[in-house]
């Protein structure tokens, strides 16, 4: 029975192949399976699904009840197995990297539509990590589909031909040269969309291969694949098309010449499906549900970070999220080196008139960046494992003029080190920089070992010989080719080297463009990735204001993942999903970052927990806040139902205190101006609401949180604690009256008024607590501060606090909604007055260079 089973249901499979579920059924009821084995047939076909929905990773936020017809790769598949193959021959090892990839792809293609359905329109994001892999999984994705039946696949690539024919050459590596057979090409390396002039040679019956389209997203060259697949529609109809869009937050969304065209394309495709792949999904998700967009309706798949990825935490380090423990999230990496405000109008025009005839100077910082770039280049060779290329990049401008200008002074420089290689002072100057950087990384902090300076010297000469200096920009001819042999090569570039394309053995940037809009920033950090071999090595000389911006970045990132996560498991659809996300206080910052003029932000803040870790440190901002703080806990005091007096353990407790005392505090304390979340105007509007609306808010819980070790801070009479010691994040080149703490609250202290025994709560225990116990009321907690403040000696990227006056923290817990939240709105607008900023330039997306 067993065996007569086991064919039957290969029969139902094989059905299934040609058929969506639903036909395969009543397929085998014609065939004469009984009612009994129909339903078993079913549910062990069920069965099998169920497997692929309940996948730990990636998690996945789907529309409805989104039919699963997938079941993951098959004996008699073609393309898969050989990617796997070919993965395997580049050292990929079985687990836990091809299981996690074949996991993620059959996730994705199991929310695509059956390819045998009459029609379908289906929209889908993935969300990634900047350099993480995203090709990798899409190619799987698009090999997964091929082998169950899907006909065309167009590849939207960048907006570069750089990235374009790089896309091209990876897929036609592992789907086409493994299998030629199966596959057509509508583009090749060197040559981008043009119209045959067959369609039917493509599309027709008799042909049973896959087509395969590799574009840019230039509207020249959509509008001529627009136009082809319109005379091309009687052969169409039985075509299923999967749209992979790699970098989808570019020119996709919003931009009045390709979101159209990419709409046409969808809708000349009687049965298409689009999936969007990003590493920065705030465009994407800000994407109107309702309006007639590529906005992805149908899933969205947060990819998880692969093991050993260099993603932006690890680099710049962020703050504690909310349960975090901050012994846990480390300060980053000691990678990035500080360039100097009065270095870059050496590197790059102050403004657009000074572009004509500049001259860039080869400062003290560039120099060493360059040699540095040298000697980890020869540390690699010495090592001789991982990637075989090494890359410096240079990015400062988007202006091509400036990127050539710097081709004669880095030459010279080259040339000139090339004959100081017998100088002793120079060889000297190279032994410091070495030993300098390898104390600061230790290698052995990476499981690898320092390659000692003896061991360099004599692999210099032949770096320096094979150091190719390109300027890779979309004029240039020199562009960089790793597909000949290993390269070293010193790269100056703008938006071509900015966005998807793989910068191979990325060891150095040296990076002072600023930009606007924060996941246009992300997208710049070439230096995400895979570092095999030289994890150590990796360096970014940047200024400290892009250093704080990526910091802060990390921060938002973090969030916005693992609330991404957090409402996968809670909201019914993608839809609903959007709603939340747009409310998030975070996505404020990204908001205003992209624009200049003042915009419009709602922030909603229930559950949420906010605090600050900016200061000023002059005395009279933090006199302010003293004694605002002094005025709160006298006020507290006076109209609290009870105080809980808790000074041995440094704690006090008003309870059941008025809003008013609290929105009262809230109008006189100064938040630092760079946290955008802690704004007092939104906190308050948004307490008033919820008082007014939910009869939420009316009573808050005020607590004082000190180190019963610590000197004594005294808030009014009879109340005081001891002063908390926060030292402050080390910056290379310091700036004037500025402190960033990275983190003030613990998980404890924002269960300082819950009931019973806290101590082993975690954060989702402390949540439901809060709940139960106190479903209505706010918490706010006060900090002071030592003003000294020295860092403990394990910190080594912590400095003393040294404010002039005790600074005072704050930290403020928000209930949980118990039905809808509310939102809050303001005009706002960042102050980018101090910030030379260069937006993406997108006159490519005309250009009629295909």
């Amino acid at each position: 029975m067993n065996d007569q089973f086991d064919g039957m249901y290969e029969t139902f499979k094989a059905l299934l192949e040609a058929f969506p579920p639903p036909e395969a059924v009543k397929r085998l009821e014609q065939m004469g399976v009984s009612p009994d084995h129909v339903q078993q047939l079913r549910e062990r076909h069920e069965q099998d699904t169920i497997r692929i929905k309940e996948l730990e990773e990636p998690h996945a936020v789907v529309q409805g009840n989104r039919e699963t017809w997938y079941t993951g790769p098959q004996r008699k598949d073609k393309c898969w197995p050989a990617i796997v193959d070919l993965l395997r021959k580049d050292g990929w090892p079985d687990k836990p990297a091809i299981e996690s990839l074949d996991d993620s792809s059959t996730r994705v293609v199991s929310l695509l539509n059956h390819p045998k359905e009459k029609s379908f329109s289906t929209r889908g994001l993935v969300v990634g990590y900047v350099q993480s892999g995203k090709t990798t999984n899409f190619t799987s994705v698009m090999a997964k589909s091929a082998d169950r039946g899907y006909k065309l696949f167009i590849v939207l690539a960048g907006i570069h031909n750089g990235l374009r024919r790089q896309t091209q050459a990876r897929l036609v590596q592992q789907l086409v040269e493994p299998n030629p057979a199966m596959w057509s090409q509508l583009t090749g390396l060197d040559k981008d969309f043009t119209p045959q002039e067959n369609p039917a040679s493509y599309f027709g019956k008799s042909n049973k291969t896959h087509v395969l389209c590799v574009v840019k997203k230039n509207a020249p060259v959509l509008r001529k694949l627009v136009k082809w697949l319109n005379k091309a529609s009687d052969y169409l109809q039985d075509c299923p098309a999967l749209i992979i869009d790699d970098e989808a937050d570019q020119a996709t969304v919003a931009t009045k010449s390709i979101n159209p065209l990419i709409l046409d394309i969808m809708g000349s495709l009687p049965k298409s499906a689009y999936v969007g792949y990003t590493a920065s999904p705030f465009a994407n998700l800000l994407i109107d549900p309702s309006a007639e967009d590529l906005y992805p309706k149908d899933f969205i798949v947060n990819l998880p970070q692969p093991q050993g990825h260099f993603g932006t935490e690890v680099l710049f380090g962020r703050d504690v999220l909310d349960g975090e423990d901050s012994e846990k999230v480390d300060d980053g990496h000691d990678m990035i080196r500080s360039i100097p405000r009065d270095d870059v109008p050496c590197v790059r025009p102050a403004t657009r008139a000074d572009v004509d005839g500049f001259e860039p100077v080869i400062t003290e910082t560039l120099r060493t960046a360059i040699e540095y770039f040298w000697l980890a280049t020869a540390a690699r060779r010495v090592r001789g494992s991982g990637n075989p290329h090494s890359t410096m990049l240079i990015h400062t401008s988007v202006n091509t003029a400036v990127h050539n200008s710097f081709k004669k002074p880095l030459e010279h420089l080259r040339n000139q080190s090339k004959r100081a290689l017998a100088d002793p002072e120079f060889l000297d100057r190279m032994r410091t920089l070495w030993e300098h950087e390898t104390k600061r990384v230790p290698a052995e902090e990476f499981s690898g070992s320092k390659v000692p300076f003896e061991q360099l010297v004599p692999q210099l000469p032949d770096v320096l010989d094979s150091c190719r200096i390109i300027m890779d920009n979309s004029s240039s001819e020199d562009r960089l080719d790793y597909e000949n042999g290993p390269v070293v090569a010193i790269a100056v570039g703008g938006n071509t080297l900015s966005r998807g394309l793989t910068l191979e053995g990325l060891s150095v940037s040296y990076f002072v463009r600023a930009v606007s809009a924060y996941d246009t920033l992300l997208q710049m950090g070439r230096w995400f990735g895979f570092r095999n071999g030289y994890a150590d090595l990796p360096r970014i000389w940047m200024t400290d204001e892009l250093a704080e911006w990526f910091r802060h970045l990390a921060t938002v990132e973090a969030e916005m993942r693992r609330d991404i996560d957090t409402y996968m498991t809670e909201d019914e659809t993608p839809l609903t999903f959007a709603v939340r996300l747009r409310t998030h206080p975070a996505l404020r910052v990204t908001a205003a970052a992209k624009m200049r003029d003042a915009v419009t932000a709602a922030s909603s803040y229930g559950g949420k927990r906010v605090q600050t870790h900016y200061f000023h440190t002059n005395a009279e901002w933090l006199r302010d806040n003293i004694a605002a703080a002094r005025d709160l806990v006298a006020a507290a005091g006076k109209s609290a139902v009870r105080t809980d007096d808790r000074s041995s353990e440094g704690r006090y407790v008003f309870r059941d205190v008025p809003y008013e005392v609290v929105t009262k505090f809230l109008s006189t304390y100064k938040f630092h101006e760079k946290s955008p979340e802690n704004d007092a105007v939104l906190i308050t509007d948004y307490i008033r609401k919820r008082v007014t609306t939910a009869q939420s808010l009316g009573r808050w819980n005020v607590a004082l949180v000190g180190n019963p070790d610590g000197d004594e801070f005294t808030f009014a009479p009879g109340v005081a604690v001891g002063r908390n010691l926060r030292a402050r994040l080390q910056l290379p080149d310091p700036t004037s009256d500025f402190a960033d703490i990275k983190t003030l609250m613990s998980r404890r202290d924002a269960a300082i008024d819950l009931s019973g025994d806290i101590s082993n709560l975690n954060e989702k225990a402390i949540k439901e607590e809060r709940r139960r116990q106190l479903p209505d009321t706010g918490l706010l907690v006060l900090y002071p501060i030592d003003k000294r403040s020295e860092p403990s000696p394990s910190k080594n990227l912590r400095a003393a606090l040294d404010a002039e006056e005790h600074v005072i923290g704050v930290g403020l817990v928000f209930p949980e909604p118990r039905e809808g939240d509310s939102a809050v709105k303001r005009y706002i607008s960042a102050d980018l007055s101090n910030v030379e900023l260069e937006e993406e330039d997108f006159s490519l997306l005309e250009s009629d260079d295909s």
